[in-house]
């Protein structure tokens, strides 16, 4: 990589008023902003344009501090550091708050499952945003949750996947031309067989006019052959197969990661709408020396600025505006999709 047993208690719901935010010609009911890869050590120049779309929740993707270590006193330093920023401290009492980790603040760059001090990790990642000592989050395996946004009558519910903690090992390429390839090996997971059942009761019993699911690697595009749920066929077929099964509504992937940021999109056979994965990464720095890759799902141009990732919901129309947004807000990048 360079430098998204079934618990009721872990769900949370909220309420939002509707707000008024133009939205092609119709109007906004609710946004999401989300980014990813935050070094802690550079500076992030977009907390006030991040603010300027007017967002109901931040979610980060991952990748909130480069941490990389097993000192988890010096991981604690990271966090602190970013979390008493003047800026970041001033963001976080305006909007609601939701994450997920990557490797980088889980500890070690691609770790998965090995990784020897991810119970210690998870406390100062929780600390972090502030989860209640009390809380669900605090006294199982893994950061995974979800919470749903009441609007008037209808309801956005965001399910943040935790892709590192039960993560088994992925399959190195031996040619040297790729870092992964795809697993034959369908033994492997992503998600850990008690995450893999949570998200099914997760889909299945949402009640959402829209689920947002956070994934801090890419889902629909794996043909660069980084970390991608590419790597493990078997788990994108079951996570396919079960948004079609669960029947939940508009389904739709943020992820990070990569230090880009595009829009990919796929059909899956039976379902009634497209699947989307909006990658926003680098919001303190980016790939600036992207020239190519093959994606053949992408329907976007490919944004190699730091940016950040906005979601407009029109919730009286079903119609949803996807922005990529970089320094001083200018919009790079605009997808919109009627479901």
């Amino acid at each position: 990589m360079r430098t998204i047993i079934y618990l009721i208690l872990f769900t949370s719901v909220v309420s939002c008023k509707q707000k008024n935010n133009d939205i092609t010609n119709n109007q906004a009911n609710f946004n999401i902003a989300f980014g990813s890869c935050n070094n802690h050590n550079l500076p992030n120049t977009l907390w006030d344009d991040i603010l300027k779309n007017n967002p109901d929740v931040w979610i980060w993707g991952g990748d909130i501090i480069y941490a990389d270590t097993e000192n988890m006193k010096l991981m604690k330093s990271y966090y602190d550091s970013l979390k008493y920023h003047t800026e970041y401290k001033d963001f976080i009492t305006k909007v609601d708050v939701l994450a997920t980790w990557d490797d980088h603040d889980y500890g070690e760059n691609d770790a998965g499952t090995e990784f020897i001090k991810k119970d210690s990790s998870q406390q100062l990642f929780l600390d972090f945003i502030d989860i209640d000592i009390n809380d669900s989050r605090r006294k199982r395996k893994g950061v995974y949750h979800s919470k749903t946004y009441n609007i008037n009558d209808k309801s956005i519910k965001i399910i943040l996947l935790d892709t590192r903690y039960f993560r088994t090992a992925l399959t190195k390429d031996s040619t040297g031309v790729k870092r992964y390839i795809p697993s034959k090996d369908t033994t492997g997971t992503l998600l850990g067989k008690t995450q893999w059942q949570w998200l099914e009761n997760e889909l299945r019993n949402s009640k959402a006019n829209f689920n947002i699911l956070v994934s801090s690697i890419q889902f629909l595009s794996h043909e660069h052959g980084w970390e991608s749920w590419g790597n493990m066929p078997h788990e994108v077929e079951r996570f396919n197969n079960l948004i079609l099964q669960s029947k939940a509504e508009n389904v739709i992937l943020l992820s990070g990661d990569r230090h880009i940021a595009e829009i990919s999109k796929s059909k899956i056979e039976g379902l009634h709408y497209p699947l989307y994965d909006f990658t926003s990464s680098g919001l303190t720095h980016a790939y600036e020396q992207f020239t190519s890759e093959p994606n053949q799902y992408r329907v976007s141009d490919v944004i190699k600025k730091n940016n950040f990732g906005i979601l407009k919901f029109n919730l009286e129309t079903n119609t949803v505006k996807m922005e990529i947004r970089g320094n001083d807000n200018v919009l790079l990048e605009t997808v919109i999709q009627k479901y």
